[in-house]
């Protein structure tokens, strides 16, 4: 998951960076099968350092939480949260609103964006509705436009077919289907629904699910993995700080079905974190596994 999210981060900042437009992509997963049996711990373990990390004194309230330190100023807040009267989701949502009060600027911006990009949809679906009268118009000459266009091409191993705005290609490992401003792409365990006329696109893969939405300099992004225990992450990354200079806030959250789960909170001022998440992420494996 480490490697995919990075790649996932890196492509959707770069893009927004680059052309100022908004992403948006969310995904589903296919694959319900656990990764593997995550321990059930009564205290957590807090060695004194790990990876770029120090710890901040001794365990506080009962071995349920411990305070780290990281480069440039990081903190990281590691705790044991039981879920007696309570779900994972409930808490995770309310750590969730927590971290993005820390980046109300980041927050609000991606919040601008996406109503900006449901605004844009919702408009653009209403020219399409005053558009169907002139398109059923057009309707018999579009039919000899797009029988003028039709081409279909076989080989070994490849089929194509295409007819005016549609398309469709079958290669081994791979198929594409192209409808106007739609498309669908599967290659391998992956599959890619996209839709340029409201931005958005859905991958699929077969064991995680990943979340993002990038607008300039700015992501939030989530990931789930599949089955009943809790595997989640949570990013929230500007170019720009925050009052508090935090330029990348967050969370990993593990543990098994009915709890407790341990979660490693980040707040860093360098949105590459120098590691400190991925550090962030030993200290939780360390405590409940992968």
């Amino acid at each position: 998951m480490r490697l995919l999210l990075a790649t996932i981060c890196t492509a959707c900042l770069m893009t927004a960076a680059c052309d100022g437009d908004s992403v948006r992509i969310s995904t589903t997963t296919t694959d319900t099968g656990a990764k593997g049996v995550l321990k059930v711990v009564d205290t957590l373990q807090c060695p004194e350092t790990i990876g770029v990390l120090t710890r901040k004194g001794t365990a506080h309230a009962g071995g349920t939480t411990c305070l780290y330190t990281g480069p440039r100023g990081a903190e990281v807040s590691l705790q044991l949260i039981a879920l007696t009267d309570q779900g994972a989701d409930a808490v995770l949502r309310r750590l969730e609103n927590a971290l993005s009060a820390d980046m109300p600027h980041t927050t609000a911006e991606l919040r601008a964006s996406a109503d900006a990009a449901r605004a844009q949809a919702s408009a653009d679906q209403a020219q399409v509705q005053a558009d169907i009268a002139a398109t059923e118009a057009d309707k018999a000459r579009a039919e000899a436009d797009a029988a003028a266009d039709r081409a279909s091409v076989r080989a070994p191993g490849m089929a194509i077919d295409a007819q005016g705005d549609r398309a469709t290609v079958r290669l081994p490992g791979m198929s594409v289907d192209a409808n106007g401003d739609k498309a669908s792409v599967r290659i391998g365990g992956f599959s890619i629904n996209a839709d340029d006329s409201t931005g958005e696109a859905r991958i699929t893969s077969s064991d995680e699910s990943v979340s993002v939405q990038a607008h300039d300099n700015a992501a939030e992004i989530r990931t789930n993995a599949p089955g009943d225990a809790t595997r989640r992450t949570y990013l929230l990354t500007d170019s720009r700080p925050a009052d508090q200079g935090w330029r990348l806030v967050g969370f990993e959250a593990r543990g098994p079905v009915g709890g407790p789960i341990v979660i490693a909170t980040v707040h860093a001022k360098d949105r590459d974190s120098d590691g400190v998440f991925d550090s962030a992420k030993d200290l939780v494996t360390l405590n409940v596994g992968e």
